[in-house]
C-alpha cells in the first residue's frame, strides 16, 4: 500500500506539472542553473545561529501563529455539550453527507478541517470526537486505535480513502503562510490549497463508488 502511495504521488506530480505546464503556466521552458559557490570554511557560530533564527525559532513562531487559535478551538468544541454530546460531535454530524460522499465520514472531515494547522493532529482530532473527550485524545496502541475505527463504522474502503485523502489535502497552514511569503499572491496561495485537496477528493469519490460497485 505504501508503494502505490508513492507511485501515485509521484505519477500526479508530473501528471499536474504536465497540465499546469500548457495552461496558465504555458511559456518558454527556462533551463535550471545551479551555480556552485566556492567552498569556504564554516563558521559554527554563525551556522548555529541562523540555522536557530531562520529554521527553528521562525518555524515554530508561525506554528504558534496558527496552532493556537484552532488548539483553543478544539478544546472549546470538545468540551462544550449540547444534548449530551460535544459540540465536536455535532460539527461532525454536519460535514456527514459529504464525508460519506468521498469515502470517510463527518468526524474524519472535521478532523482534516481542524488540522490545516498542523496536520499530525488529525488523528487525534478525529479519536477525540469518536470517544467524546474534552481532550485531545491519542491510542495506547493500533489494537485500541483499530477498535475505535471499526466501532465507528470504518472498512477498508474507509482507511484506503483516509490514505489517499491524507496523501491528497491541503498542505499546512505553516506551509500556506511561506508559499504567501514567497510569492507575494493569495490567488497562489489559494490554489496551493485548493489543487491537492481537488484532486483528493477527486480520488476519494472515485474509490468509494467502486466500492459500492463491488458489494
Amino acid at each position: 500500500m505504501l508503494t502505490l502511495l508513492i507511485c501515485l504521488s509521484v505519477g500526479m506530480t508530473f501528471a499536474v506539472s504536465w497540465v499546469l505546464g500548457r495552461t496558465i503556466l504555458r511559456g518558454e521552458p527556462s533551463p535550471f542553473v545551479l551555480e556552485l559557490p566556492p567552498y569556504r570554511r564554516p563558521q559554527y557560530g554563525k551556522v548555529i545561529v541562523r540555522s536557530l533564527l531562520d529554521r527553528t525559532i521562525f518555524v515554530l513562531g508561525r506554528s504558534v501563529l496558527t496552532a493556537a487559535p484552532v488548539g483553543i478551538l478544539i478544546w472549546c468544541m470538545a468540551n462544550w455539550r449540547a444534548d449530551g454530546c460535544t459540540v465536536l460531535q455535532i460539527a461532525a454530524e454536519l460535514f456527514s453527507g459529504f464525508g460519506t460522499l468521498i469515502g470517510l465520514d463527518g468526524t474524519m472531515l472535521l478532523a482534516f478541517i481542524l488540522g490545516l494547522p498542523a496536520n499530525e493532529i488529525v488523528l487525534p482530532v478525529a479519536v477525540t470526537a469518536y470517544l467524546g473527550a474534552g481532550q485531545l485524545t491519542d491510542y495506547s496502541s493500533l489494537g485500541t486505535l483499530a477498535r475505535i475505527l471499526t466501532d465507528n463504522g470504518w472498512t477498508v474502503c474507509t482507511a484506503v480513502c483516509y490514505l489517499v485523502f491524507t496523501l491528497f489535502h491541503s498542505p499546512c497552514a505553516t506551509t500556506l503562510l511561506t508559499i504567501r511569503k514567497e510569492t507575494g499572491s493569495r490567488r497562489w496561495t489559494f490554489a496551493a490549497f485548493l489543487l491537492p485537496t481537488g484532486i483528493g477528493v477527486l480520488f476519494c469519490t472515485l474509490i468509494h463508488a467502486f466500492c459500492i460497485l463491488l458489494k
